[in-house]
């Protein structure tokens, strides 16, 4: 029990807490495991027992599952587009059809088709006992009265969506149908209900949408064909307005325009051909005989032959001529002939340039009346291509009005071909079975799950325990907080009771609790006969430094054990042979010598108000020696510390040096009052004493920290009243397996 010096171990420790490194962390937590393993264990052990009740009561549930998919690649009856469009199927939809699935149309289709309103698991609590337990507690709140069908609707509705499960499988374009309940066939039939009431809600809202659709769509075609006949009715009036005439091949005015056109291309070369006889002709007039050529040319047999006669008779004259002269009769006949047939060929020739000119001023003429239409025809052409711009317009109305007419009746035969064969892109691709197995409660997940709950339930309890736990239960704690050596933990007296037969120290007789004064006298081989000695030692090992031997034992608040202590102390050194005196410094409560000397009439105050001398005040036990200086009479003392602070008092300290080898004096407690604070200068030590797991630290420290004399000569600090049990999840070598392992092997007792 000696804590005079740190040993190896605790200095070790004091580094790794310096470095705060990670062993040393993990080295605090088990220590705060084991410090509190009762309590954790007792969390623990109870949430088991609650997953083990819950278990027990609990009535199994069975789920069973449905799957069904959203198909992108339909199969379209008729290969025609939807009257409402087609949606494209993405992942946002899934999740509107996950929705649609939980939603409350889907609920109620299924309680009401398998009239499950009817049924105890959806109107009524659940079964086991924390079922009872539910029902119980809800019926303390009810108003007693019956429920509303709209009530009870609700109420089932609560059920049925908490004993539904709908959710999406992955990125796939699968949903996954699931129901619990405590009848297996039950859950399959109602998550295939689910499907079944989905699909045909699917289908009603198509057959819905699409006859709301349709109903718009005859008004709308009722609509468009008048709009459409008016709009054909404007462009024929118009073109009857305008004289606009389509022969199929496109506007009358147009196919006469190129007709003209044409007819005066053929008029002007026509023209220019007859120009071109008359000019040639023109020439030939101008000839008096025509050549070969020109009356080949002309293709005239007249002026052929009238040429042919001309040249056989000009051969002839030239003949007669040569051979009988120019002036022959006969030479003069041939050229009075000759002259004649000249003449009748230029007649023949003028003729004909008259039939030329004439038909040259016919073909002009004519060039002149097919250019006079064709200007009136342009002038009526464009008049036309002026109305044909609003003619466009008309008919592009027309014909506008005409397509939508047809859409729109189009589309009105496809809605009423989809009202008589409904499609939704929604199919179940494995419908729900019985469930072999139940779904829940899962034991071992339940029994894991209690496990790890307990577990971190009773780590967060055990760490506000200790961070609650202000008190000092270990040495090194005494050593952190308070700066000083924890020179003993004194165990709780718990040995059987005895009766004292030693005269002059007041115990009662037949007394039936142990006499806690005489404990290390009485029971010499205890642990705690053992935990005083090693303050003895402690005492012994600090007067090499300094003299020690007026000993003050003192503590925070009163009731820690200090008198306890004292006297024990007191009584083992005198039963070792030293000379000792037990003092009773505490005026205020000297509860020491009510259990010592309780019929003393004497005492401290009267010996230093030099009434008595120091043997009239002291008594002696017979068995150890001790010598014991009651308080006296305190009931009228108001000033106790100016009368322990006096010259008196360090007259009779300064006797008692002289007389005894120890001086033990029993002072009162520090948070109280001051009277320990006046004893420093006639004090060696001072053992302050600390309960066990009871006094505060802050309480310690702060009354330490306020007497620093005190603090300069306090040998060390003493917890007493431990509890061995629990000491040794503290500091395992002040538990009481060390011990029983010694006393067991030499014969001590407890």
């Amino acid at each position: 029990m000696l804590q005079v010096n740190k040993p190896t171990s605790e200095i070790n420790r004091d580094f790794a807490e310096a470095d705060g490194s990670p062993s040393q962390t993990l080295t605090s937590y088990l220590d705060i495991i084991r410090r509190q393993f009762p309590t954790m264990v007792a969390i623990v052990s109870a949430c088991v027992i609650l997953a083990l009740l819950y278990l027990f009561t609990a009535a199994p549930l069975f789920t069973s599952t449905a799957s069904m998919v959203i198909d992108t690649r339909k199969v379209q009856l008729f290969q025609q587009q939807s009257v409402l469009g087609d949606i494209a199927v993405d992942s946002a939809t899934v999740e509107t059809q996950v929705e649609i699935l939980k939603s409350e149309n889907i609920s109620l289709a299924v309680i009401r088709d398998l009239h499950l309103m009817e049924d105890p698991e959806f109107t009524g609590t659940g079964g086991g006992l924390f079922g009872a337990i539910t029902g119980s507690v809800t019926g303390l709140f009810s108003s007693g009265r019956a429920p509303s069908e709209f009530e009870l609707t609700r109420k089932a509705l609560g059920v049925f969506a908490s004993n539904r499960t709908v959710k999406r499988l992955g990125l796939t374009y699968v949903m996954e149908i699931g129901f619990t309940s405590r009848d297996p066939q039950k859950a399959a039939r109602i998550a295939n209900a689910i499907a079944d009431a989905y699909i045909v809600d699917q289908l009603e809202a198509k057959y819905q949408a699409t006859r709301r659709a349709s109903v718009w769509l005859q008004d709308r075609i009722k609509e468009l064909r008048t709009q459409a006949s008016a709009a054909q009715k404007s462009v024929v009036d118009f073109k009857t307005a305008n004289n606009i005439i389509d022969t199929g091949k496109g506007l009358m005015n147009q196919q006469q325009l190129a007709e003209v056109n044409s007819q005066l291309i053929m008029a002007h070369a026509a023209t220019a051909e007859a120009k071109a006889r008359l000019d040639r002709m023109n020439d030939v007039v101008k000839q008096e005989i025509p050549d070969a050529n020109v009356g080949d040319a002309l293709k005239n047999d007249t002026i052929v032959k009238l040429r042919a006669q001309y040249v056989d008779l000009a051969s002839k004259e030239s003949i007669w001529s040569t051979k009988y002269g120019r002036e022959h009769l006969a030479a003069v006949n041939l050229r009075t002939q000759m002259a004649e047939i000249k003449k009748n060929i230029q007649d023949e020739l003028k003729r004909i340039q008259e039939s030329y000119k004439s038909d040259y001023d016919i073909a002009m003429t004519r060039e002149e009346a097919i250019k006079a239409s064709l200007a009136n025809i342009v002038s009526e052409s464009q008049l036309t291509n002026q109305a044909q711009i609003q003619l466009r317009e008309l008919e592009s109305n027309a014909q506008s009005y005409q397509a939508m007419y047809d859409n729109f009746l189009q589309r009105y035969m496809e809605s009423v071909q989809q009202q008589s064969f409904p499609i939704t892109e929604a199919r179940v691709i494995s419908a729900a079975t019985t469930p072999l197995v139940k779904s829940s409660p899962k034991s071992l997940v339940i029994l894991g799950a209690a496990l790890l709950g307990g577990l971190m339930l009773s780590l967060g309890a055990a760490m506000a325990r200790e961070l609650s736990d202000k008190v000092f239960r270990t040495t090194s704690q005494v050593e952190e907080q308070l700066g000083a050596n924890c020179v003993a933990i004194l165990p709780a007296l718990g040995a059987p009771a005895y009766t004292s037969s030693l005269p002059g120290l007041g115990r009662k007789k037949n007394n039936p609790e142990p006499d806690l004064l005489r404990y290390v006298v009485d029971n010499p081989l205890s642990r705690f006969s053992e935990a005083v000695r090693s303050l003895k030692v402690a005492i012994d090992l600090n007067s090499i430094v300094r003299e020690n031997r007026v000993l003050a034992v003192t503590s925070t608040l009163p009731n820690e054990g200090k008198s306890t202590l004292s006297t024990n102390l007191a009584q083992l050194i005198a039963h070792g042979g030293a000379r000792v005196i037990l003092v009773d410094s505490d005026l205020r409560n000297p509860s020491l010598s009510r259990a010592l000397r309780p019929n003393a009439n004497v005492g401290l105050v009267d010996l230093i108000a030099q009434k008595v001398q120091l043997e009239e005040a002291v008594s002696i036990d017979p068995q150890t020696g001790l010598a014991v200086l009651p308080a006296g009479t305190t009931s009228k003392l108001l000033h106790t510390n100016e009368i322990l602070a006096s010259k008196s008092m360090h007259s009779v300290v300064s006797l008692l040096r002289s007389k005894y080898d120890y001086v033990v004096l029993d002072m009162p407690p520090m948070a109280p009052v001051v009277d320990v604070r006046v004893t420093s200068s006639f004090v060696d030590s001072y053992v302050f004493v600390v309960e066990w797991g009871k006094t505060k630290t802050d309480v310690v420290r702060h009354n330490l920290r306020n007497a620093p004399e005190i603090q300069n000569k306090l040998l060390g600090v003493v917890l007493n009243k431990a509890d061995t049990k629990l000491l040794a999840r503290y500091e395992s070598y002040h538990g009481r397996y060390y011990y029983q392992k010694y006393y067991a092997r030499y014969g001590y007792v407890e």
